[in-house]
């Protein structure tokens, strides 16, 4: 019953932030949330959106005091994926599919507990200056990646705050 609560202490938590960041939940799969930032719901800024909401995430289960109540890690990519229905008359579902989600969930995976993963191209899109952070070479299947690393909860060095 403690898993349970915790659990969904953090369904509720998340889907709260990520509604008011105007985001889809696509799905919960166990202790991870899929959102996605579509730029007819969220504007030209729906890569600055999904950041912000993974750090809004990283700071709402505690990692920016240093005492999480959830070990959590982010991954967030931008790109052109497709998004609608799949399936079947009697079974479908919505999702997104592509390399952007692929790449996005495959550095969310990667990504240590209390850490935000961004690609270049989301760093550029969310006009962050990355010179200063720390870049990770991951191998994301067939899709290497160098990964930027965003300190959570406070900005890196020549970043404004978020």
């Amino acid at each position: 019953s403690d898993f349970a609560r915790l659990m969904q202490r953090f369904y509720t938590r998340s889907r709260a932030i990520l509604v008011d960041g105007d985001a889809i939940v696509e799905k919960f799969i166990g202790d991870a949330v899929v959102a996605l930032f579509l730029p007819f719901m969220t504007g030209p800024e729906h890569a600055r959106r999904g950041v912000d909401a993974a750090e809004a995430l990283l700071l709402a289960t505690g990692h920016g005091d240093g005492e999480p109540w959830v070990p959590l890690g982010a991954g967030v990519h931008t790109g052109t994926a497709f998004v609608g229905i799949v399936g079947s008359k009697s079974s479908s579902d919505f999702t997104a599919l592509g390399d952007p989600v692929n790449i996005a969930a495959h550095l969310a995976s990667q990504a240590a507990a209390g850490e935000i993963l961004v690609t270049d191209a989301t760093a550029e899109a969310a006009g962050m200056t990355h010179d200063a952070l720390e870049r990770r070479h991951v191998s994301l299947k067939g899709h290497p990646v160098d990964a930027l690393v965003l300190p959570v909860g406070q900005p890196a060095e020549g970043e404004p705050a978020r």
